[in-house]
């Protein structure tokens, strides 16, 4: 029998849809604007019209296997309580690895991949403006000297905006990608039906045909058919927001069908007009009012590819502060009524003012497109690896299924790194230059967090023993109560045995406060919160965060009181550590990671600013620890 799905549901269900075209596909959706247009510029000299199909059939089925069998059907179910990115990646292979002393071949590996995606972050918002404003060229050749002063007019306005949140004008990036698919599917679908012996590019045997007669060429070809795929690790990434479901759902229904369309359009009119691509993406559609109306969608479409890899860029960085990767940074949240809108204004003025660079250092998608793939390729090179070792390690898959699959996907993602590897010189550097960048500095953190973490707990006071300590008649207690941050939920902080031994004095109420990451996306409130009494007025709280999540201490001490802890919120003192790292001494680092390391730790954001506490009910004691 059949059944109809209740209004509320299909409404739902449109809405999420909609909302992952507008967040998940504005990269990959804003390809036609230089995708193939690339790739017909790396074709030889020759037989244009079987270069033409050639070409598209390589465009064709990069799409489908890369984003509809490996992340669609495979890598997509890898997701870590329905979250999904490399870092959930990271977690899934070897959880006890995320917050382990030492950082394994496969984690920096796995950390380069995450790095990596920083120099996408930059490259993205530069091409996919500079491709779009590229379009007024097209309608008035005048404008061309004033591209690059207009797309970094655009990518100003978009990066000053960021500080504002993106509740508002999120609303309205699901519709606006849905009248641009739908546009450059119509677009395309008028010069498929003008001539239809372009759909031949749908036989595989083309791209293969096109790749074995020219092999010279085949690293310049491939080269330019990834560009067509950039974007796809946003549908992994992006999965907690959306899920599974939804982004299949638009990807089948809105995206995919309008990209190949407006692919297969190209293709059909470059076989007409073959010495007619400059401007290939918008010469399918008339001059005049209509390519002017399909500029300004354009850049808006650009505007939306480059918000969903902000916010990405946004979002990662939180999870590698919260993994223990990555210096505390001023995170500020945009939207109350949603945890994951952040904005964290240090990452945007390094994205805004690298992508103004780049822009102005290229100058037009063309060269830009030189610079582009390195780091695309190099981050679902990782996420393949990182994938078959979950299927491996955690899900228990036989190796006879393992293999060959594996294989299968390194295999055409090898191919992929290889033919951009010419790229280097070109501009390619700068995308990696940028991840070794991120890399050294998660490195250097997580190294020396994992030193000063070992040397401050080397010799721990025991619980009993702190017991002793605050029963002992030669310590006064006042009135009051003091909350000691211990970076080990087992330990006792030497910030308070260094306040008992030079004050004789501790609060009637001690609690030692630890803040822990879990290595899942966000924690159930039932396991948030844990405490227990120590003895004579001395109490142990545990607050747990997924790496999604940023700390909250002072609703985290409402639940200490709530939990029979005689304190006052506001007469509450917090005592932490200050670090002041000295170098030359002993620690398992290299003497540069030490003195950046210093660095790091003198720039990072206060844990005092970061966990959220009054500043007027803090104190700080100096910690010398030499590395």
């Amino acid at each position: 029998m059949h059944t109809t799905q209740p209004k509320s549901s299909a409404a739902a269900s449109a809405g999420l849809t909609i909302g992952a075209l507008g967040v998940v596909f504005g990269d990959i959706g804003t390809s036609p604007l230089y995708a193939l247009r690339q790739c017909l510029h790396a074709l030889p000299v020759g037989d244009r019209s079987a270069g033409i199909l050639g070409a598209l059939s390589l465009v064709f089925w990069a799409l489908v296997i890369v984003v509809c069998v490996k992340y669609l059907l495979f890598v997509m179910r890898a997701d870590n309580r329905g979250e999904g990115g490399i870092f959930a990646l990271l977690a899934l292979t070897n959880p006890d690895r995320v917050k382990s002393a030492r950082t394994g071949w496969f984690t920096l590996l796995v950390l380069f991949g995450a790095a990596l995606l920083y120099g996408d972050g930059v490259i993205t918002p530069a091409i996919s403006v500079l491709g779009a404003a590229e379009g007024l060229k097209s309608f008035n050749p005048a404008y061309e000297h004033y591209i690059p002063l207009i797309s970094c007019i655009i990518l100003v306005g978009l990066f000053y905006f960021q500080h504002k949140g993106t509740k508002q004008i999120g609303r309205v990036f699901g519709p606006v990608m849905v009248v641009w698919f739908i546009t450059i599917g119509l677009a395309g679908l008028w010069h498929i039906i003008d001539n239809p012996r372009i759909l031949a590019a749908l036989h595989p045997r083309h791209g293969v045909d096109l790749l074995s007669s020219h092999p010279g060429n085949a690293a310049v070809i491939l080269g330019a058919v990834v560009l067509a795929i950039t974007g796809a690790e946003a549908l992994y990434a992006d999965m907690g927001h959306f899920g599974r479901k939804y982004i299949s759902l638009a990807w089948y229904g809105v995206a995919f069908p309008g990209l190949l369309l407006n692919y297969f359009g190209q293709g059909a009119f470059a076989l007409e007009h073959p010495s007619e691509i400059d401007n290939l993406f918008f010469a399918l559609v008339p001059d005049g009012v209509p390519r002017l109306l399909l500029i300004g969608l354009s850049i808006a479409a650009a505007v939306i590819a480059s918000q969903a890899l902000i916010s990405g860029t946004y979002s990662l960085t939180r999870q590698a502060i919260q993994l223990g990767y990555f210096p505390r940074l001023n995170i500020k949240y945009t939207n109350a009524e949603h945890a994951g809108q952040i904005y964290l204004p240090l990452v945007n003025i390094a994205l805004a003012l690298g992508s103004i660079y780049v822009v102005l250092q290229f100058g037009s998608s063309d060269k830009l497109a030189a610079a582009y793939g390195i780091a695309v390729t190099g981050t679902m090179f990782v996420t393949t690896l990182a994938f078959f070792r979950v299927t491996r390690l955690r899900w228990q898959w036989a190796w006879w299924k393992i293999v060959p699959l594996a294989l299968f996907f390194l295999i055409i993602e090898s191919a992929f790194i290889g033919a951009n590897l010419h790229k280097f010189s070109e501009g390619g550097w700068l995308p990696l230059l940028v991840g070794l960048g991120l890399l050294a500095i998660m490195h250097t953190w997580k190294s020396g967090k994992t030193e000063i973490f070992r040397r401050i707990y080397a010799n721990e006071i025991t619980e009993d023993e702190l017991s002793n300590i605050a029963h002992s008649s030669h310590i006064t207690r006042v009135r009051g109560t003091g909350v000691f941050m211990a970076g080990n939920p087992t330990g006792t902080p030497l910030v308070l045995l260094h306040h008992v031994k030079a004050n004789k004095v501790l609060h009637e109420t001690v609690v030692l406060l630890s803040i822990t990451t879990q290595d899942v996306p966000t924690v159930d409130e039932s396991e948030r919160f844990i405490i227990s009494e120590i003895g004579h007025g001395v109490w142990r709280a545990v607050g747990s965060y997924g790496y999604m999540e940023s700390p909250d201490v002072s609703t985290l001490m409402k639940r200490v009181r709530d939990a029979g802890v005689p304190l006052k919120l506001n007469e509450s003192t917090y005592y932490f550590n200050r670090e002041m790292i000295i170098t030359g001494g002993d620690a398992r680092m290299f003497e540069w990671q030490k003195h950046f390391y210093a660095f790091l730790s003198r720039n990072a954001r206060q844990a005092r600013d970061y966990y959220q506490l009054p500043p007027m009910q803090i104190i700080e004691v100096g910690l010398p620890i030499q590395l």
